[in-house]
């Protein structure tokens, strides 16, 4: 499972956790008690990556979204799908960045 993937690459990071989010519902990422990301499902993160970040990764609200159909272009969330394990890994990293903006 992607998503069980993703949570074992993110293992071994500080103060990282993974609980039910009393926001969304569903399995939630927090860093030092604060929830930056939250599942959709198996394959997609909502994270807070901010507009700048969103900007300079190149990255695109995806197509088709189910959660947040009519999301502004200026959110600093940011729906990430992942299919394959090389988008789980650059998924890590995005959260990594995330983190940093912390």
């Amino acid at each position: 499972m992607l998503k069980q993937q993703l949570l074992q690459a993110l293992a071994t990071i500080d103060r990282l956790t993974a609980e039910p989010s009393p926001v969304s519902g569903g399995t939630a990422l927090f860093y030092q008690g604060r929830e930056f990301a939250h599942f959709h499902h198996d394959n997609e993160l909502d994270l807070r990556l901010t507009k700048k970040v969103i900007q300079a990764e190149g990255l695109a609200h995806p197509t088709g979204s189910v959660h947040h159909p009519t999301r502004s272009p200026s959110s600093p969330w940011i729906e990430v799908r992942f299919r394959t394990a090389s988008e789980v890994e650059r998924t890590a990293e995005l959260v990594k960045l995330a983190i940093a903006q912390l």
